[in-house]
This record gives structure tokens, C-alpha cells and sequence, in this order.
């Protein structure tokens, strides 16, 4: 007696629900992969918009933190001054020891420093952030050529505030004052990216200033006495 072989498959029903399921599955697979893509996107963007606010406040707080007693030969003057560019903003302008020493350059620690806005604004009002260094503090002509550096763009404001022990004012001028303030404060105030977004968050930067210059008791009292 012969035997008929039964062959083995899925029906119509299984395949359908086979394809359900793996179609379900994909979709929540590619749903995560997308997901992780943008968030990835996001955080580079994030960290490549944060990144040169950091730089920006490093070398901020270093040039500020190696801050030179004024009156010297080599230290000049600490003060708030405007510069005479078409569209440059006023500056704040100062000597430090930040400066890298290289054998290739005859030139000391310490530098001239100037913090000023410059360029052409931009729809929100944004301009460059502009570091220029002066490493020549004896040049043989009265003005000396400085080297601008790029920190941050499409600034809006840069304010500098001083702190004299019991206030904060706007401005200092050490040909008037007789030391450098106890804290420095620096706010960089960002544009808008566009109008439909608001302003970025200031970048501030408080600086504590340890420095202080000390004045000649001995020639004082020998003054006050009467002695040469």
C-alpha cells in the first residue's frame, strides 16, 4: 500500500502575520535609529555652539588673572579706552603675563591686551569678538602693530564692570586710580540666530584680581620726616 508524502508549509495566515511582525519590528528600529541620529545631531550642534564660548572664556579669564600693577615701563596703563576704528567699539585695555614665551621672539610674558568688538553687524545685531596682543611694549614708533584674533562671532555686547571693594562701576582708569579694582566681570551678550528665536544666554566671567600695587613707605616717611 502506497503512501502519499504530505508536504510541509506556512499558509497564507502565518505569512501575513510573519510580515506583521517584522514590519512592527522595523518600524520601532527605525524609529530609535532616527531618534539617536537627531539627538546626536543636536548635541554636535550643542557642543560646536558651546565650544568657543569656553575658549572665549578661558582666555578671558587668563589674560585677566595675569593682570600687570600698572605704571611701569612694561605694564602701561589699565583702562577703558575707545579706539578710532569705523567699527570698532570701545575697549578695555591692559597688560598681562598670559603671553607664551618662544625662542623664535624676543619678546617677554607679558603683552598689551585689548578686548573689542569689530566687523560689520549682522541682522541681530551681532558682530565679531576681537583680541587684539601687542608683544612690542617699547616700539621705536609711537604706535605699535597688533595682532587681532578671532574668539566669537555675532556678539551683540561686551561689557566690562569693576569692582572696587564696595561697588561695581563701569569704567577704570589707573592714571586716575591709584590700584587695580578687586574683581573684574565680563558679560559677552550673543545675538539672536534669527528673529523667530530669543537671545542666547550671556556668557559672564567674574575674575577676582589678587594683585596689588604697593606704594614706597620708606621714601613716604622719610618724606613725612623731612630726610632726602
Amino acid at each position: 500500500m502506497r503512501r502519499h508524502a504530505t508536504s510541509a508549509g506556512f499558509t497564507l495566515l502565518e505569512l501575513l502575520l510573519a510580515v506583521s511582525i517584522f514590519a512592527v519590528v522595523l518600524a520601532a528600529i527605525t524609529t530609535v535609529f532616527y531618534s539617536a541620529v537627531r539627538l546626536r545631531n543636536k548635541t554636535t550642534a550643542r557642543f560646536e555652539e558651546i565650544l568657543p564660548l569656553q575658549q572665549a572664556a578661558a582666555i578671558i579669564q587668563r589674560d585677566l588673572a595675569g593682570l600687570v600693577t600698572p605704571g611701569g615701563t612694561f605694564s602701561g596703563d589699565f583702562k577703558t579706552a575707545a579706539l578710532t576704528g569705523a567699527n570698532e567699539q570701545s575697549a578695555t585695555v591692559f597688560c598681562t603675563t598670559s603671553a607664551v614665551l618662544d625662542d623664535t621672539q624676543p619678546w617677554s610674558e607679558v603683552q598689551k591686551i585689548s578686548y573689542f568688538l569689530d566687523g560689520t553687524a549682522t541682522a541681530g545685531g551681532g558682530r565679531d569678538l576681537i583680541r587684539a596682543v601687542t608683544r612690542n611694549l617699547l616700539p621705536a614708533t609711537s604706535t605699535a602693530d597688533s595682532d587681532k584674533q578671532w574668539l566669537l562671532g555675532n556678539v551683540r555686547n561686551l561689557a566690562f564692570t569693576f569692582y572696587d571693594g564696595a561697588t561695581w562701576t563701569d569704567s577704570w582708569d589707573s592714571t586716575t586710580k591709584t590700584n587695580l579694582p578687586r574683581a573684574i566681570k565680563v558679560q559677552v551678550e550673543l545675538a539672536a540666530a534669527d528673529s523667530a528665536q530669543p537671545a542666547p544666554a550671556p556668557l559672564e566671567v567674574v575674575v577676582p584680581i589678587y594683585v596689588t600695587g604697593r606704594t614706597n613707605q620708606t621714601a613716604a616717611n622719610a618724606n613725612a620726616g623731612g630726610q632726602p
